[in-house]
């Protein structure tokens, strides 16, 4: 299945929640859409499944367009970030209401077998059982998630499934997923505020912000070339460094003159260099940047280092040995291999600056 988007517009009242969404989905992808909370995400995978009706623009599902279509009848299976689950039924019972709709229904055997499948992949089996009343928040969602995966639907719409669920199961999830993905390769659109969870499943992102689709890719083009600082700072932990300044026969200088980058770009003006943390290193090739530790902290193996440059801070990931005996204020030098480097245009009062690139 295919899913294509074209100028969709959905406002409620004076608030606009689509603005012109344009938007592709392959046969058997799994595309993520990245954006925070009000961006628009939930009304775009509404508007596929047919449970809004845009004020304008299309929502095709293999080429043929789903207006007037009824939701039961696009073949589409939807997860809420609500659950949306029957509390008086077990969670068997949840699991088993797609399969004896008479839209759905299959045989008992091929049913059993489903439910069997989807619990032992979500780790639900000794849940099957239970009221869902009396399920925790992270068993709701698992069970909410296998409703989806157990029905023979030819697209999967995923509502941020695994955002009530702890770090550790979260991460198991989410190699289960990509998994599953793999080896059915249904289309999915997959709704995330998380930049790991996109990173780690999609096989492409789009990032919606304020109801509009800025930009849609692979990870490496998303990560390497974001179109404006908004998506450069939502990619990576630590945030991404920005520093403001001006670009000037090819140097990239701040105001106090602490940092001076050459950039391979014609641009003139004011700008902002972007320098994601692991790509700053304590010594080693590269420019030169000379500064002052602020502070250290270590996480794990690795410890994050904040440095004054001037009067700006930049962070990096060093390991534990390379920052072995750095305290506050002592002197260091970072390098940055000029490759590496992403410029930007100045930020406005209220647009992000676009990205110039250097690459």
């Amino acid at each position: 299945m295919t899913v294509s988007l074209r100028g969709i517009r959905k406002a409620y009242g004076r608030t606009v929640a689509l603005d012109g969404v344009d938007l592709d989905v392959a046969q058997g992808e799994f595309f993520c859409l990245l954006g925070p909370s009000g961006a628009g995400k939930t009304t775009t995978l509404k508007a596929v499944a047919g449970l809004e009706r845009p004020d304008a623009g299309t929502v095709a599902i293999d080429g043929r367009d789903m207006s007037g279509v009824e939701p039961y009848d696009r073949g589409v299976a939807m997860c809420f970030e609500s659950y949306a689950l029957y509390p008086h039924r077990t969670a068997h019972d949840n699991l088993a209401s797609p399969l004896r709709s008479p839209r759905h229904r299959v045989p008992a055997a091929e049913a059993r077998r489903r439910i069997d499948e989807v619990a032992g992949l979500l780790g639900i089996q000794g849940l099957l059982d239970r009221p869902v009343g009396q399920l925790s928040n992270g068993q709701r969602q698992r069970v909410a998630l296998g409703r989806v995966l157990v029905r023979p639907a030819r697209a999967f719409l995923l509502d941020e499934p695994l955002s009530h669920l702890d770090a550790k199961l979260r991460q198991q999830m989410r190699a289960e997923l990509k998994a599953i993905g793999a080896v059915r390769r249904t289309t999915t659109l997959y709704v995330t505020h998380d930049a790991v969870e996109a990173l780690a499943l999609g096989d492409r992102i789009g990032v919606i912000r304020d109801g509009r689709i800025v930009q849609t890719g692979t990870r490496e083009e998303i990560w390497h070339r974001p179109h404006d600082t908004w998506v450069a700072r939502a990619f990576g932990r630590p945030r991404i460094n920005l520093l403001p300044g001006a670009v000037e026969d090819g140097v990239f200088r701040t105001p106090d003159g602490a940092v001076a980058l050459p950039v391979a770009a014609s641009a003139r003006g004011e700008a902002q260099i972007g320098v994601r943390p692991r790509d700053l290193t304590l010594g080693g090739p590269g420019h030169p940047l000379d500064g002052t530790v602020y502070v250290t902290e270590v996480l794990g193996r690795s410890v994050e280092v904040t440095v004054r440059l001037g009067a700006h801070q930049v962070a990096l990931v060093a390991s534990r040995a390379e920052a072995a005996g750095l305290r506050p204020d002592a002197p260091v030098r970072l390098s940055v291999r000029p490759e590496s480097l992403l410029l930007f245009e100045a930020d406005g009062p209220e647009r992000p600056g676009r990205r110039i690139g250097t690459r």
